[in-house]
């Protein structure tokens, strides 16, 4: 087996298990929610579970568990069918659609018997939950690490254009000033503020001349499509910083620290300039000028058909001053706060787009596990794995959020609409619902999973 190949299951496997324990982390607290809220108003809570122990969402499907045990009137356990979990409460038309439990009369215990504001906070209780999971994982993480970024301003060399950016007329060395005439303070702001606000044009500042690129339709499509990271990037020396043992590089003699001039006769100052040099050469000799320690060298070598010699650039934080907020304890907490709604607010603008935007097609956008799992890094990171959480954490929130009978949201509608009217929704209505909320949520399950597998294919 090639060592790339071992590197890629690897990875895989790294990134799938940080999906499961978040994935399982994030659920347990959202049903922890419910249950919190549900025991807070003395309703029975009659099963607590990790995964559901049927086949979703057929609740009279193959019915067991990996594991049960049953603690006063509770049985606690985990499901065989990972994809989600749930808690039943007594009296309530919920997954479980336990329709002989409620052709019994009412008991004061049951959900249906308790107060119309009681039953909202039990049905809010798991968005509630994870809302407040991604508060406080924002907050550890502002107290831990504080908040780091480049400003715009700071990234001196302009900028390194992908060939999506450069089709729509940015160029290597192009310093952003606005988008759509707006500043954007941050670096890792700018890409994020194109593709949100579907931006129509980038001022930008080329050989000391303003210069205004427009951006044309379909071009948002394309970034997302692509990955968005490297639309553009900051513009970086040319400073190597890690050789790959056994690698082209290293039988050249790069090494760490090495400033790379030229290549192929053609002077290089900027990492983007020895790529395209690089690329050019592919499967042919190639020629490297270096100045190590006040000396040039040049050393030659040949570019392999996969166009890799081995070797990684140095990142921009070694070239630009980052600006580092610190964060004591109660800062964090506030800020954590803060930059939770404002996730949630980013969320439900790129939620909106699939709608709104031209731009979007849902069957580019939207994914199942697959594209859950790709989006955690496939090297273990606790900074980056916390940050990953807490955002799902909020995604988790949303989404269930959303006014689909079988969601938490399409329960919250009936109970608004019975405190409005004062006019208690028919157990009958709450069924019917139900089911066809289970049926549609089933359906976009297999979709979005289904697009992940043809995706794979494709490739």
């Amino acid at each position: 087996m090639q060592l790339n190949t071992v590197l890629l299951i690897s990875g895989g496997l790294t990134q799938a298990l940080q999906l499961l324990a978040a994935l399982s982390l994030l659920i347990l607290l959202h049903e922890f929610g419910h249950f919190f809220f549900a025991r807070l108003f003395k309703t029975r809570v009659e099963k607590f579970y990790l995964f559901f122990d049927f086949l979703f969402p057929f609740s009279g499907l193959l019915n067991f568990s990996i594991f049960k045990k049953k603690v006063g009137d509770t049985e606690y356990g985990i499901g065989w069918f990972p994809l989600g979990g749930y808690v039943k409460i007594s009296g309530m038309v919920d997954e479980s659609m336990d329709k002989e439990q409620m052709s019994l009369p009412p008991q004061p215990w049951e959900y249906r018997s308790k107060k119309a504001w009681q039953r909202l906070f039990i049905m809010l209780g798991g968005i509630i939950m994870n809302v407040i999971v991604a508060m406080v994982i924002y907050a550890i993480m502002f107290a831990g690490w504080g908040e780091e970024y480049l400003p715009t301003q700071n990234a001196r060399y302009g900028i390194m254009a992908d060939s999506t950016a450069q089709s729509i007329g940015l160029q290597n060395g192009d310093k952003i000033v606005a988008v759509d005439g707006k500043p954007v303070a941050r670096f890792n702001r700018i890409v994020p503020e194109i593709i949100f606000n579907e931006a129509r044009t980038v001022q930008v500042e080329r050989n000391g001349q303003a210069v205004t690129v427009p951006i044309p339709e379909g071009t948002i499509r394309k970034i997302i499509k692509s990955k968005r990271a490297s639309f553009i990037q900051p513009r970086v020396p040319a400073v190597v910083e890690d050789i790959v043992k056994a690698s082209e590089a290293e039988k050249m003699g790069l090494k760490a620290n090495d400033s790379i001039i030229a290549a192929n006769g053609q002077p290089v100052m900027f990492y983007d300039e020895f790529e395209q040099i690089k690329k050019a050469s592919a499967g042919q000799p190639i020629a490297v000028t270096v100045m190590r320690h006040d000396t040039t060298l040049v050393l030659n070598g040949t570019v392999p058909k996969e166009k890799l010699l081995g070797f990684a650039f140095k990142s921009p934080d070694a070239f630009f001053k980052y600006d580092k907020i610190k964060y004591g304890v109660v800062a964090a907490i506030g800020k954590g706060f803060s930059y939770t709604f404002d996730q949630f607010g980013n969320y439900w603008r790129q939620f909106k787009m699939i709608f709104t935007s031209k731009e979007i097609k849902a069957s580019e956008s939207l994914g199942g596990i697959v594209s859950f799992g790709k989006l955690f890094s496939p090297v273990f990171d606790w900074h980056d794995f916390l940050a990953l959480t807490a955002f799902v954490s909020i995604i988790l929130a949303f989404m269930n959020l959303l006014p689909i009978p079988g969601l938490d949201g399409g329960y919250v509608i009936f109970l608004i609409y019975e405190m409005i009217t004062r006019r208690k929704v028919s157990e009958k209505v709450m069924e019917r619902a139900t089911t066809v909320g289970l049926v549609l949520l089933l359906g976009l399950m297999l979709y979005a999973n289904g697009l992940d597998i043809f995706r794979l294919f494709k490739k």
